[in-house]
């Protein structure tokens, strides 16, 4: 009778996703390396709860835009750095180096993810394969975690960790491809002229 109650609890547990073999590497960075121009809605979810949606354009390499709805917030991504426009603050647009951010891993012209010291996770389910990567020569400017589902391989998120651990979640509603984006997305520059700021 104890046999048959232990299994019928079992057999009433949920289901958990089954381990599965993920995606190698190589075909991710092939995937990544291949993608050149692409646009998707997205949603942003901040380690403090908000949550914000928009669109992004993305040209590799080195080149995002993400496009917020309903909000005065602007993030570009061009010329080897990355701008935070914020119409809310009386003040230049926030600049960092890209180098020095971990979007930067997958904006590179050359995605090698089989680099040494690179890849500090790299598993699957039955659902989606997850890697954390970061730069082996700075890791201690974060790093990011990224989600693709396969049969075709398709990056679906990211999780963005920076120095001070602050995680910023990007779940993306279907990469297509974008054909030629206009230049002046990328351009911080003229965004800063646009404004009436000086660089």
């Amino acid at each position: 009778m104890r046999r048959f109650l232990f299994a019928t609890a079992l057999a009433a547990l949920p289901a958990l996703p089954a381990l599965a073999d993920p995606i190698p590497l190589s075909d991710l960075s092939g995937y990544l390396n291949d993608l050149r121009t692409a646009e998707a809605s997205f949603t942003q979810i901040s380690d403090d709860g908000a949550i914000a949606t928009g669109t992004l354009y993305i040209q590799r390499p080195g080149r995002m835009r993400f496009e917020y709805d309903d909000s005065e917030l602007l993030v570009i991504a061009g010329g080897g750095q990355v701008a935070i426009f914020d119409d809310r603050a009386n003040s230049p647009p926030e600049q960092y180096p890209l180098r020095r951010t971990p979007l930067n891993l997958i904006l590179a012209r050359n995605v090698d993810l089989d680099r040494s010291g690179m890849i500090v996770a790299h598993e699957g389910d039955e659902t989606a394969t997850r890697i954390i990567a970061q730069d082996p020569e700075e890791p201690e400017i974060g790093h990011i975690t990224l989600v693709f589902t396969d049969e075709p391989v398709e990056l679906r998120q990211w999780i963005v960790t920076d120095s001070t651990g602050f995680e910023t979640t990007v779940i993306l509603g279907g990469l297509e491809e974008a054909g030629n984006i206009p230049a002046r997305y990328f351009n911080i520059p003229l965004e800063l002229r646009d404004r009436g700021i000086s660089d």
